[in-house]
């Protein structure tokens, strides 16, 4: 069983011995010695480093008051997120899983030895709270790759303690500042251990100044791959909006690869578009379950208590933890396949080599502009044509294509918008509003289907099914209003307002 907690810390560079005083720091009513720990922790990686590559660290590590197995997930400089399990001989499941969107088919083996001598000292307020743990740290690195190679090195660690304010760290370092003490460089032990002893850490080439059609759209393409690698532990952490944030990723890319054709050979992103659909369809399960849960919840709480007849509550629950277990199971089994494996590695190789066609060395001004003005009219055509419509299941559908054509013409503005400035973003902006309309459209549809789905197994079980009625009723009305709002949401994206 792994657990996790938020790391808040910062490293300093010294060579002046003990820890400086830091009982004049404000807040700090006493300064505790911890006494001395000895750590040994050995890194993990692939035999090309693609997790220091990404500035993610797994560990075994003995001694000390947290031994076990550790890995580290960058969410901001100097915040990391420490997801702990128990001690083993072998790196566990659990987190090579987190891990699988990077070491993708290679294994992981031991690359660093870092045997540490931490001196610890525990920053208490007046009320014996703890602050921050402040160490003097020595270490001795030891590469176990390549040629090997040692290195020896003093640090200054400051460790926020959980839920502490981070603004405290800001005044510790003022007093370190005064004392001689500088920030480090490296982000963690281990990147400098493997920067003192040789080791060549693969890093991303600097992307210049983006020139042409091709490079604007590819910066965005890479912009997205990046994002799908990223998202891929909160995923599979079930982490807030993770799911959510890695479908807008697969809905991007495959709008512009669409968006694009003249810039991307479509012979060659068409596959991608099919396999990103796959994944959004997975990912779409459990988050497409997630929002209507939330929307049934919030239609529910919001009715009077004489209006709730029968065991409402603990139907609507049942109901969305059955779709739960079933689509978190399959999602997770979706991400350790070798299809995904598969998709992640091609997006890879079609941002390296990408499939460029003559239009991807033009300026992106006319190349940009009239892939979004296409786009435009097309959502323009498809709403015009939803609105001579009657109510009803035939405007549903014609609403969800005009919803689904309004993405694609957003997300393709979004692309332009670093070469065409406000007129793209305008675009993005009147588009995702439509957008956001439609999908209120699109979600009063699917809250009125799983009504139906819940009020006849409330039926069957002998239960008033009258609440689920009453919130059926309220879905259709309020589909009805967002239909009233159409016409002028339409014009702003309508004939008129070419980019």
């Amino acid at each position: 069983m792994a657990d996790t907690q938020r790391e808040i810390e910062r490293k300093y560079v010294t060579d002046r011995g003990p820890l400086p005083d830091l009982t004049g720091v404000a807040g700090v009513a006493a300064v505790r010695d911890e006494g001395v720990e000895h750590l040994d922790a050995t890194y993990y990686d692939t035999a090309d480093q693609r997790l220091a590559a990404a500035r993610l660290t797994l560990r075994r590590r003995t001694g000390g008051r947290d031994a076990g197995w550790h890995l580290k997930l960058p969410v901001a400089p100097g915040v990391r997120e420490e997801i702990h399990a128990p001690l083993s001989d072998e790196p566990p499941p659990a987190l090579t899983a987190l891990v699988r969107s990077r070491a993708r088919e290679l294994p992981l083996a031991p690359v660093v030895r870092l045997r540490t001598e931490r001196d610890l000292r525990h920053l208490v307020d007046a009320e014996g709270a703890l602050l921050a743990e402040a160490s003097v740290d020595t270490v001795h690195a030891e590469r176990l790759t390549g040629d090997g190679g040692t290195a020896r090195w003093t640090e200054i660690e400051v460790e926020l303690a959980p839920g502490g304010d981070p603004a405290f760290l800001d005044t510790v370092e003022e007093r370190l500042r005064e004392a001689g003490v500088r920030p480090a460089d490296s982000p963690s032990k281990l990147a400098r251990a493997l920067a003192d002893t040789g080791a060549e850490v693969p890093r991303a080439p600097a992307a210049g100044p983006p020139g042409t059609a091709g490079d604007h759209v590819l910066a965005y393409v890479r912009e997205q791959v990046d994002a799908l690698v990223d998202l891929d532990p909160g995923v599979r952490r079930d982490a807030e909006d993770a799911v959510h944030r890695m479908r807008v990723a697969t809905r991007r890319l495959r709008s512009v690869f669409r968006s694009y054709g003249k810039v991307l050979d479509r012979r060659a992103t068409e596959p991608l578009r099919a396999e990103l659909k796959w994944l959004a369809g997975e990912l779409g399960v459990d988050r497409d379950r997630e929002v209507l849960t939330e929307r049934l919840t919030g239609a529910f709480d919001g009715l009077p208590a004489r209006l709730r007849t029968g065991p409402v509550r603990g139907r609507l629950h049942a109901w969305s933890d059955a779709r739960h277990a079933g689509a978190r199971e399959r999602l997770l089994d979706a991400l350790d396949s070798d299809r995904y494996l598969a998709l992640l590695a091609s997006l890879d190789a079609l941002a390296a080599d990408p499939p460029l066609r003559p239009a991807a060395a033009r300026k992106p001004e006319k190349v940009l502009a009239k892939a979004v003005r296409k786009d435009t009219r097309k959502v323009a055509d498809r709403v015009g044509h939803a609105l001579g419509l009657s109510p009803g299941p035939e405007l549903d559908v014609a609403l969800h294509e005009a919803r689904k054509k309004a993405k694609r013409a957003r997300y393709a503005a979004e692309a332009a918008v670093p070469a065409l400035g406000e007129r793209a973003a305008r675009v993005a902006g009147n588009t995702k509003r439509l957008t956001k309309l439609l999908g209120e459209h699109q979600d009063a549809v699917m809250a009125r289907e799983a009504l139906l789905d819940i009020a006849d197994a409330a039926q069957a079980a002998g239960e008033s099914s009258f609440t689920w009625g009453l919130l059926y009723g309220r879905e259709e009305r309020g589909a009805s209003a967002v239909e009233a709002q159409l016409p002028r949401r339409w014009a702003k994206i309508g004939p008129g307002t070419a980019l």
